[in-house]
């Protein structure tokens, strides 16, 4: 827990209570403009302040994608045989000796229940199948806390034509 000491001043022109905190303060607690503060008073002159944490709705998005590898072998083949090596390399007979990741491609995404996802889960992990569903409800990426709303800019409409 992230401690600090601060005194409340009272401004005479508007009547009220500050409490001036630093922005190196508020970036530690991970507070923001807008954001709502809690005061519980220990009883004592001191106070605990909580962030209360906004509560939002979410959904679970599938999101399907193809990565991409270049991959680079070289087979010995008889001069003027050139195409002997494709086979060699279709019938997984070549070793590689490079691969290089070239990226992903997003092939389409659609919103699931849980239902749904426990489903998807035991098909495409068939060896986790006895896990209990609190274990497999462990690889949902979860809603970043202080990412609630991302910015107009979020979506890069040129990098993501």
């Amino acid at each position: 827990m992230n401690t600090f000491t601060a005194r409340v001043e009272y401004d005479e022109e508007t009547d009220e209570y500050i409490l001036p905190l630093t922005d190196e303060v508020c970036n530690e607690l991970g507070w923001h403009t807008g954001d709502t503060i809690d005061w519980k008073d220990n009883g004592d002159g001191s106070y605990i302040l909580t962030k209360v944490q906004k509560k939002v709705a979410t959904e679970k998005v599938l999101v399907e994608t193809v990565s991409t590898f270049r991959m680079r072998y070289v087979v010995e083949v008889p001069v003027g045989k050139k195409e002997w090596a494709l086979d060699t390399v279709t019938m997984n007979e070549a070793e590689e000796f490079s691969q290089e990741h070239i990226g992903e491609q997003i092939i389409s995404h659609r919103v699931i229940d849980n239902e749904e996802y426990l489903r998807v889960f035991n098909e495409d992990n068939d060896y986790l199948k006895s896990w209990s569903d609190e274990q497999k409800f462990k690889f949902v990426t979860p809603l970043p806390e202080d990412e609630i709303e991302h910015s107009p800019s979020y979506f890069d409409f040129e990098r993501n034509k």
